[in-house]
Order: structure tokens, then sequence, then C-alpha cells
């Protein structure tokens, strides 16, 4: 078992009980805002943990960001759902706690994943409430909230479904997405089923309280799609249905597309949503442009340890516009309001890359940047960039692309000096079409880095220890190759320093 499958099966099932006390008392530990790690524009907490990006709205013309918090400690917890607004999908404003575990309730040892629906212009988010025994004990919960959606009251008749599918041997019972159809509610719950695979549990309600078993929408095989399906959505794109679920413990996130009626899905086609190492549980929502937009949680490539010392874990990505291509396969690009943030701007055009050549771009150089590059379709072998490379090359991170093999990598392997931080080697084909260029758009942001390769993302953590590995190289192909044209951006910060989370009301 690698060391990134084993870092998420710990934190799966890992739980603290939690107490009233240490949701209201949030501690900002020496050095979280000061860490050259630390994202600068991509969203996160002042410190603490961060994960699942969780109930994304758009409420009255705002975003609303939900997510999972743990307010006192770098290690995940059952933790609580945290707010945040943004009138632009870029800047964000905290918002106090939304819910938090209620001392002897339904959700005692947390409130987990879910997501919030418009119930006739009230606010509604269902949950998974976490008690003793978790995650074996989990169930869905429900709460209505003002209309600033600041405030929200848990419903009395909590947890609403009370008991899992009878004759299931199940591997969890967590993360909730709803849909109505005409006057019908719809529920998925992401589960699993011992030995078999992933699995979701349908249920329908007239009100959202009540809800009736209608059996298994989906079920995997374990050995192609994990055992456990976590955070499940199902929405439709561009005439299909689409199904995403992230596997546990192998920590993927899988994406089904086919047709969906009378509640049946026939799946047509399956692939990865990510082809990085770091991305997970991702969180869609459907906003007034008509747009489908993805969240994702970038998690840690390095050690608790190394959490606890900084005092702060986790990111959520970029925002993503995602869409289906002519085949049917996901696709996904950065939403384009990142664009405000892009500061000073260097560009090329039109360079022959020879043979194996490396071209480094003299005055070029940063941690916090926006790249394009886009190179002309050839007959060749390797052709991309290194980003975060030291001068000497001891420390770099390479992103290449076969044209021959149909192979898009992120090579990670030497990223970093630091031997206890995940190093890895991910990708996978981008079926890109004949005489198609190559276009490889990157957003470097501290320890994260996200590729958008011709519409497949690819996000990882990256932790270089060398100041000066902030430079950035062409990588000429084994075939000669030619750079069409490059940007580079730097970026402006989200972030003032000074922010915090009010108190719970």
């Amino acid at each position: 078992m690698s060391k990134g499958v084993r870092f998420i099966r710990a934190l799966s099932l890992t739980v603290a009980f939690m107490t009233v006390a240490c949701i209201t008392t949030r501690r900002e530990p020496e050095g979280s805002r000061s860490d050259p790690h630390r994202p600068s524009y991509h969203f996160l907490p002042p410190a603490n943990f961060i994960c699942d990006a969780m109930g994304l709205i758009q409420w009255k013309g705002r975003y609303h960001l939900f997510y999972q918090y743990q307010p006192d400690s770098v290690v995940l917890a059952a933790g609580v759902w945290a707010h945040a607004v943004s009138d632009d999908l870029v800047h964000w404003k905290h918002l106090p706690l939304a819910l938090v575990p209620t001392p002897g309730g339904p959700d005692s040892t947390g409130c987990c994943g879910g997501m919030t629906v418009d119930n006739d212009g009230v606010p509604t988010i269902l949950y998974t409430g976490a008690v003793p025994g978790w995650p074996y004990t989990s169930r869905p919960c429900l709460s209505t909230g003002s209309d600033d959606l600041v405030t929200w009251s848990k419903h009395p008749s909590n947890p609403v479904i009370r008991d899992v599918p009878e004759g299931l041997d199940i591997t969890g019972f967590r993360d909730h997405w709803v849909w109505r159809e005409g006057d019908v509610w719809y529920q998925l719950v992401g589960s699993g089923i011992h030995g078999v695979g992933g699995t979701l549990p349908l249920y329908k309600s007239p009100d959202l309280i009540h809800w009736d078993y209608l059996g298994l929408l989906l079920t995997g095989d374990s050995e192609e799609t994990d055992a456990m399906w976590e955070c499940p959505e199902f929405f439709p794109l561009d005439g299909r249905q689409v199904l995403v679920v992230s596997g546990n413990p192998v920590a993927q996130v899988f994406y089904f597309v086919g047709s969906y009626a009378e509640q049946t899905y026939d799946c047509e086609l399956r692939g990865r949503v990510d082809l990085g190492a770091h991305f997970y549980a991702p969180h869609t929502m459907l906003d007034d442009q008509g747009r489908r937009l993805m969240w994702g949680w970038l998690r840690e490539g390095r050690s608790r340890e190394a959490q606890r010392a900084v005092g702060w874990s986790g990111a959520i990505s970029l925002p993503r516009v995602v869409s289906l291509d002519a085949a049917g396969r996901l696709r996904s690009e950065p939403a384009p309001e990142l664009q405000v943030l892009r500061g000073r701007h260097f560009t090329l055009a039109d360079i022959a890359l020879a043979d194996g050549e490396l071209h480094t771009l003299d005055g070029v150089a940063g941690d916090r940047l926006e790249i394009l590059a886009v190179f002309d379709a050839a007959q060749s072998d390797g052709v991309g960039l290194s980003v975060r490379c030291s001068p000497d090359g001891e420390e770099q991170t390479r992103i290449t692309y076969s044209f021959m093999k149909d192979r898009f990598q992120l090579d990670c392997r030497k990223s970093s000096l630091d031997a206890t931080t995940e190093r890895l080697v991910t990708g996978g084909p981008l079926r890109l079409a004949r005489g198609s260029a190559l276009r490889i758009h990157v957003f470097l942001d501290g320890s994260t880095i996200e590729v958008f390769a011709n519409g497949r993302p690819a996000a990882s953590r990256i932790y270089p220890t060398r100041p000066d590995s902030v430079g950035i190289q062409l990588i000429g192909a084994r075939g000669d190759s030619r750079l069409a044209s490059l940007d580079v951006w730097e970026m402006r910060p989200i972030w003032a320093g000074t922010e915090s989370i009010p108190d719970h009301p």
C-alpha cells in the first residue's frame, strides 16, 4: 500500500470526540501564515484543518462555500461546517461556523458531508451527523437556514434516515446528494458493500424529512473503482447524466457518464476526474450562468508532524468549469474569473525546441504564478515544461506530454529534497485529436500545483526546500518541437493576512 493510500485511509477512519468548548476556541499556531508553502490565492481558513468543500450554492447572486473544518487541530476529525461567501468566485469572506456538533445529539461527534438546496425559498442543508462508532453510525440530518444563510436550525426529527438499507453489509453510510424532480426529492448516500465495491442507496421524499428507500442506483467493482464511494455528485451535463464518486481508501475520484430516467441509471463510460495525486472529495454547483462549477480538497502531501509545526493543513482547489467533450468524457477548465488576479506579465512566441533541449526562461520566476504554454502538434515525445526549478535542477517539477504515446505526466519525484514528503508521478491520456496543439495551463501557489492539459486537470502538492527553486524551463522533445506561445503572470493574493472566522452564532 502506498504512502498516499495509507494517509487517506488514516484520515477516513480517524475521529476526535469534540466538545462545544473546542468549537468556540480557535487558536492560530505560530507560523501558520508565514509558512512559504501556504497558498495565497487558494481558499483556506486562517489556520488548522480543512478538507471537503460542501453545500455549495449561489444564493441571491452570491456564492456560498461550506467546508469541513477542524477548528482546533490540523488532524482530521468529523468536524464542523465552516462557511464563506464570495461575490466573484475569487475573493472570499469568512462567515460564522454554520453547523457544529450538538452534545448528546445525532451529530454529537461531528457534522460531515452533504449539500445545500433551495426548498421553495428556504435554504436547507442535508448533512451527515456523526456519533460514536463513526463511520458506521453516521446518519443524514437536516438543518434550515435564515435568509442570509448565517443562522441554521437543526430539525427535531434528526436523523431523517435512521437505519441503513436492510440486508446490506455496508462499509459506510455518509455524504449526501439531493435533487428535485417535480414535487419529489431524491437523495443518494455514499456507501459501499463489503467484498463488492462502492454503492449508492437511492431514496425519495415529499418533504426532505420522510424518506423511502428505492434501491441501489449503481454498484461498482472494488478492484476498479474502490471499496467505498464517498461524496457522490449526480447531475445533468451537456445532455447526459454525470455521476462523480470519491473512492476510499485509494483516494481517486471517478466519474461515470450515461443516461438517467425513472430512477434508473445506465452507465456508458467512466474515467478519472483528476490525473494528479492530491485532489479529492469534489463538490459541484450550478450557477446562474448555467455553469457546472467544481471545487475539490487539495489534501496535504507532507507528514502530520510537518503540518502540526506550521499549524495548518489542506486547501480548496481553484474553481473549475466542467463540461463533456464530443466523446462524452469529463473535462475541466479554470474559471475565467481568476484572471482578475493576474499581475505582471511575460510572454514568448514561436520558439523552436531542439531535441532534448532545456530552455531556461531568464528573468521569469516565482512560486505564485499562472503559466499558459501552447506547443504545436508534433510527432515527438516528452515536450513540456519544468516549474519550481532550482538553477542546477536539483529540485523541479516536470509537466510533459508525449504526442506519440498520448501520455500526459506530472512528475514530482524531484519536487522536494525533503524525503518525508510525497513525491509521486501521475498522469494519463489526453486523447488529443490528430493535429491538435498541446495547451498546458498551470497555476502555482505555494505548495499547490494545478495543471489543465487540454481540459484534463491534474492537481498535486509540492514542497521545495530551496528558496531558489522558483525557475521555469521549457522541455524540448525527443524529436523537433515548437512552442507556439507562452504567457506567464504573477498572481495577486486574495488574503490580507488578518482574516479570522467569526464565532458561531
